[in-house]
């Protein structure tokens, strides 16, 4: 609560002193837009209130009470207004929150602040009946909008996850929002007309989650929490995480016998044990890219352990590619992996050879492309600069799930995990 000071309820004049306060804050509206000014604007507000409202039970003057009544519509009107712009913004920061918890906490201060506009529109009114003027009146009504307008923002929330079908954005984001949603109900949705609509809708609807899309809205939730909710789903039954994933990303089917084809066409009959190597070159926060230097010394350790690499992801100078490696990167541009089942198309690619070509295991940067094939249980080392917040979560949850920050000495860790892929 607000304090109030000795010489605010000390004496006669409280109408007046309460008027001065009221003036002071209103000469902040102005500047309203610089630091820490908003944070004193409110709280004059606050302090006006709590001062007229005391007053009014003190004064007997007619004129007095008059002016007390017509600083709290103002105050009151004023406190509605700002509590809607605090909604607003809190309501931007909460949606975009790095944590589903963080986000419920910052819904609920908004849910807060709403009310308090809902409060202080009703205080307006009240007063501005007992004026009956034309002024009173037109604040009370700015302050009921206002209110209106704070309700809105958490009527109108928009729970939904976007489903990105669109080339421009990671492709590999859209496996673990589907692993989400299958772990905690979440809605989605899919922007219309984005180029590989049909597509999304058609992994969503055959990996059963069809009953959650929800259509399309502004402002969706952060895609930052569904790491976390895959975290939890797997450190409470990693084994029964796991399965619902493979059985709704893999259905029923066999693949296609055109894949199997493909496969056999680009990978052949090696029966060595293999080894994913991702390559990442995209515009989208190039720090990440892949370092040709380090994928040379990656591919080096694969071969020094009798594995065989295969280049996946973006485009790669052919003359990183060894005698006796397998290049498929950019097969994903293939009609093959274009079609109505594009998505399940590719995860079939990473089973098929996980299960007729050897493939023991996958290396790369935090690349969401890994994510996939990573939660159906491919043994995933991907390689940061520092510890990932986000994808951090999963190591110790997702079995197999290993960061390796690059710090002196992790390739070793890379040698010593290899030898164990070919255990």
């Amino acid at each position: 609560m607000t304090k109030l000071y000795a010489y605010e309820t000390d004496g006669d004049g409280l109408a007046q002193k309460a008027a001065t306060l009221l003036a002071e804050a209103t000469a902040l509206e102005g500047a309203l837009h610089l630091p820490g000014v908003r944070d004193d604007y409110r709280s004059r507000l606050e302090q006006v209130v709590l001062l007229a409202t005391r007053a009014l039970d003190t004064v007997a003057e007619s004129e007095e009470i008059a002016l007390l009544q017509w600083v709290l519509v103002r105050a009151q009107g004023a406190r509605a207004e700002d509590a809607r712009y605090g909604a607003g913004q809190l309501s931007r920061g909460s949606q975009r929150a790095p944590t589903l918890e963080d986000c419920e906490d910052g819904w609920q201060r908004v849910e807060q602040i709403a009310c308090t506009a809902e409060e202080a529109a009703l205080a307006a009114a009240r007063f501005a009946r007992l004026l009956d003027t034309a002024k009173a009146k037109a604040i009370a009504h700015r302050a009921e909008a206002a209110a209106k307008a704070a309700r809105n923002i958490v009527i109108e929330r928009n729970r939904a996850y976007t489903f990105h079908a669109d080339p421009g954005f990671s492709f590999g984001e859209g496996w673990y929002l589907a692993a989400a949603a299958l772990f905690a109900g979440l809605p989605i949705q899919i922007r219309p007309g984005a180029t590989q609509e049909l597509q999304a809708k058609r992994f969503l609807r055959d990996a059963g989650l069809e009953e959650s899309l929800r259509p399309y809205r502004s402002r969706p939730a952060s895609p930052k929490h569904l790491t976390h909710i895959i975290a939890e789903a797997f450190h409470a039954d990693a084994a029964g995480a796991q399965v619902a994933l493979r059985t709704a990303f893999l259905g029923d089917e066999s693949p296609a016998a055109s894949l199997r084809s493909w496969i056999d066409g680009h990978v052949g009959g090696n029966p060595e044990q293999k080894v994913l190597l991702w390559v990442r070159t995209g515009d989208h926060d190039a720090l990440r890219n892949t370092c040709f230097d380090e994928l040379r010394q990656l591919s080096e350790l694969v071969l020094n352990a009798g594995l065989t690499p295969i280049f996946f992801g973006d485009a790669v100078p052919l003359e990183l590619v060894p005698p006796g490696a397998v290049n498929l990167t950019l097969c994903w541009k293939e009609p093959l992996f274009q079609g109505p089942d594009m998505r399940r198309a590719q995860l079939h690619l990473f089973e098929e050879l996980r299960c007729r070509h050897g493939l023991v295991g996958q290396i790369g940067v935090t690349t969401a492309g890994m994510d996939g094939p990573a939660l159906m249980g491919l043994p995933t080392l991907y390689l940061t600069q520092e510890r990932n917040v986000r994808l951090g979560k999963w190591v110790g949850a997702v079995p197999g799930y290993q960061e390796v920050v690059r710090e002196p000495g992790y390739l070793e860790i890379i040698r010593t995990t290899l030898h164990q892929w070919q255990q």
